[in-house]
């Protein structure tokens, strides 16, 4: 049995051709990507040129196609070299693209899915608000119609792509006191008049993914702008976050497996009885975590339900990514704590899993709720 517990994949596979981009071209710019912030335009040009832009939409819209498995193959080989440059594709697959495809017109699949997909533009997810995190059915963007059109009013905070994005999938209320039945949700183009954003904010980890706050200042819109029907937004908001667990557990999962390799490298000399206990313990999460990544992505291409599935996936995940991470740092030792080191950027960026698309306690809530048929 080997270190990484994956199974083989056909040369060419997705998960071949992102496990080449990831150690040709993303490793040697996570350095940069951590001095500027943001993902590097080699690497962006290099996803751009492979179809990972398009991963999961069909060819009918500019798409690469492939699976669920596809996606959370990639994610997990990405994030083992950029945490930053999986979750920045992850966010644009899963809640900025996949939203579209599900529920989208055909004149907005083919005016905003099909440069999604074919890497033309960035997709963004602007659910959460300053005030507003796990608690979704009380947003205070406000919306109001404007003859056949809308205009919409508030802010977004904690945005992933927020501040490149091109295209926005935002959701704001008519009336916060109709709950969920008052929010739906918008495709806001950037260049919009109203639509500004801050300065990518200062984080802990996943420093090269820009998070930003946006403002929307009376912010005009077209009938077109509106995606699904008007009361429909927390549904839609929902289905995609629900999806798009799956792709940030992928994500902890790339890290867990980076921390891995870091803690069974530093186990080797010299060899001591804890540290073999160390990445025992290590490896038999880090394989547990692929086995649910894998299950919620099976179901997911079933067109089973998978809400228990990926809500499992994504805490159990980003909880291994994060003791995984701390094991290695440990058996690092003071090497460990150097700023720019792997086991330092992997600490970092390990922390943020667990509270990214919905927290640990969120994913218990769910996931309790849905094994008692609640």
């Amino acid at each position: 049995m080997t270190a990484t517990a994956a199974a083989s994949h056909p040369p060419g596979s997705w998960r071949e051709r992102a496990r080449s981009l990831a150690r040709g071209i993303v490793a040697p710019h996570v350095g940069e990507e951590e001095r500027s912030g943001q993902t590097p335009p080699t690497v962006l040009d290099a996803l751009r040129a492979g179809g990972f832009f398009g991963l999961g939409v069909p060819a009918r819209w500019g798409g690469s196609g492939g699976t669920a498995a596809d996606v959370a193959a990639v994610l997990e080989e990405l994030a083992r070299e950029s945490a930053a440059t999986a979750t920045l594709l992850s966010v644009h697959l899963s809640v900025a693209a996949a939203p579209i495809l599900a529920r989208g017109t055909d004149a907005q699949k083919e005016a905003h899915l099909r440069p999604l997909a074919e890497g033309r533009a960035l997709g963004a997810f602007a659910l959460t608000e300053p005030g507003v995190g796990s608690d979704a059915a009380h947003l205070t963007c406000r919306y109001r119609r404007d003859g056949e059109g809308f205009r919409l009013t508030g802010s977004k905070m904690f945005i992933t792509n927020g501040a490149r994005a091109d295209l926005v999938v935002a959701f704001a209320t008519r009336d916060p006191a109709l709950g969920h039945r008052g929010i739906s949700a918008f495709l806001v183009p950037k260049g919009t008049a109203g639509f500004t954003t801050s300065p990518p904010l200062a984080k802990l980890g996943l420093r090269g993914s820009e998070t930003c706050e946006l403002v929307f200042s009376d912010l005009g819109l077209s009938p077109g702008a509106l995606l699904g029907s008007e009361g429909e937004g927390l549904a839609i908001a929902l289905g995609a976050l629900t999806g798009g667990r799956v792709g940030i557990a992928a994500c902890a999962l790339g890290v867990a497996q980076a921390a891995f390799d870091t803690l069974a490298e530093a186990a080797r000399t010299p060899p001591e009885d804890w540290k073999q206990v160390a990445v025992a313990r290590a490896f038999t999460e880090v394989s547990a975590a692929r086995a649910l990544v894998a299950e919620a992505a099976r179901l997911k291409d079933a067109g089973a339900e998978f809400v228990a599935a990926a809500s499992a996936a994504k805490l159990f995940a980003s909880e291994t990514a994060v003791r995984t991470a701390y094991r290695a740092a440990d058996l690092v030792g003071w090497a460990g704590l150097r700023t720019g080191s792997r086991a330092e950027r992997l600490l970092r960026d390990a922390r943020v899993f667990p509270i990214v698309e919905g927290t640990t306690e969120i994913q218990q809530l769910i996931l309790g709720r849905a094994l008692l048929g609640r």
